[in-house]
């Protein structure tokens, strides 16, 4: 059998365990469209997710462990696009949070620009001492009130900047955008450290991103969350009260509250295949070109390629915003699919580890191989619980009600999922070290 052949089995196969979890009832899977259309949408953000990690690591061989934030940021960059614009807020305080923003920025930029033309000497110190202390007292003298004033709008509801107003498809690139400039600064500062070292620092810094969201309620209510925001689609809420949907539905043998359902899902996991494929095909051709064969070069020898000639550290600043901006992608796709921002949510088990894990499992250095990783490690991260419950449930069918034994394994089954990606991992790493689908 072919590599071709086993690969595409391999991506039958995830299709058709999704398939088995529509069909209600199904051996374990006890499922339904809806649920089958969840993993789906959630599936594919994920394999987008992954595509941005493998472009880092499988590309570059940059160990980043930040994926949170990156993603963090997406979502954020929903909120700031597409809700609507608070008037009353930007009246009351949101100029003076720019200004004060500014300010911050021209007191870090002063003080870079003092570090590089001044002599080093005390006098330097002195003045670089006096430029962050003032600085920091003007801002905080101008960005307080102005908070203050801004979360006082309605706090229920509000009590923050707003958005643009734009339409939310928008907000998609625009979580790109936010995530690829994040990327640009962190990585003018993270990337000369090594490996371990920047997995440190991208961790850190992921952590603070996040810290910002839930405490900074100005910019997206901290963790009081942003909740009903604009959707591609319509919510099904809607579609059920509308008379021809609910007509429609009736032609398809359907109530009204499953149609609208499956309708929204399938119609989100239509618009997540184009993103994926566009990336998917975008990435094929950085890998083929090049530039992408200058990539692995560094990957693999990053002292003969700049005995070469190669901008090393131009190179990673290159690779580390592309990836970021991806995921970035994701996480603004994520949050419109969820229709809410809720940065309590965000946490390195789901959003960064699970993702290196599809990326191992997948395949490092194959884009294709990701993606598959993606929809793989999804399906079972969702599905091996409850498979979990039912398997705990008939090894304990015998055992006395009551029982200490029976208590403990029931309790267990809540561990499965962790279990089972861990037994996953060293499978592969056992019997496919470099993945289920390897670079060529």
């Amino acid at each position: 059998m072919t590599d071709t052949m086993k690969h595409t089995l391999l991506f039958v196969f995830v299709g058709v365990m999704i398939l088995a979890e529509g069909m209600t009832d199904f051996l374990f899977f006890s499922g339904s469209w809806n649920s089958a259309l969840v993993i789906l949408n959630m599936g594919l953000i994920s394999a987008i997710m992954a595509i941005g990690v493998n472009i880092q690591w499988g590309f570059a061989g940059l160990f980043n462990v930040g994926i949170m934030g990156f993603t963090a940021l997406g979502g954020l960059a929903v909120v700031l696009t597409s809700t609507p614009v608070i008037p009353a807020a930007w009246s009351s305080g949101g100029v003076s949070i720019v200004m004060a923003l500014v300010m911050g920025a021209m007191t870090i930029v002063a003080a870079v620009m003092i570090t590089k033309n001044m002599p080093a000497g005390k006098f330097r110190t002195l003045v670089l001492l006096a430029v962050l202390v003032a600085g920091f007292f003007v801002y905080r003298a101008i960005f307080d009130p102005a908070v203050s004033s801004v979360e006082a709008i309605n706090p229920a509801l509000q009590g923050n900047i707003g958005g643009l107003g734009l339409p939310v498809l928008l907000a998609w690139p625009a979580g790109g955008l936010l995530a690829a400039g994040a990327a640009w600064l962190i990585g003018k500062t993270a990337l000369g450290l090594r490996s371990d070292y920047l997995a440190i620092a991208t961790l850190g810094i992921a952590e603070i991103i996040i810290a910002v969201l839930k405490n900074e309620d100005w910019l997206s209510r901290g963790v009081k969350n942003v909740v009903g925001l604009p959707r591609p689609l319509p919510y099904e809420v809607d579609l059920q009260n509308d008379p021809s949907f609910v007509e429609r539905a009736a032609s398809w043998g359907m109530d009204p509250v499953t149609a609208s359902t499956v309708y929204v899902k399938a119609g989100y996991a239509l618009m997540f295949t184009v993103v994926l494929l566009a990336l998917l095909w975008m990435a094929q051709m950085a890998l083929k070109s090049p530039w992408g064969r200058m990539m692995r070069a560094i990957r693999d020898n990053e002292t003969a390629a700049e005995a070469m000639g190669k901008d090393v550290t131009r190179r990673h600043l290159q690779i580390f915003v592309l990836g970021s901006a991806i995921c970035g992608i994701a996480g603004a796709m994520m949050t419109t699919l969820d229709s809410q921002l809720t940065p309590g949510t965000y946490n390195p088990l789901r959003f960064t580890f699970l993702i290196w894990v599809m990326v191992i499992v997948g395949g490092s250095g194959n884009n294709f191989g990701a993606v598959l990783g993606g929809m793989l490690i999804w399906f079972f991260w969702i599905k091996v619980e409850p498979m979990g419950i039912l398997l705990m449930e008939l090894v304990t069918s015998g055992m006395a009600e009551g029982s200490a034994l029976k208590a403990h394994l029931m309790e267990s089954a809540s561990h499965m999922r962790l279990f089972t990606m861990g037994l996953i991992l060293l499978l592969v790493l056992r019997f496919s070290p470099r993945g289920l689908i390897p670079e060529k």
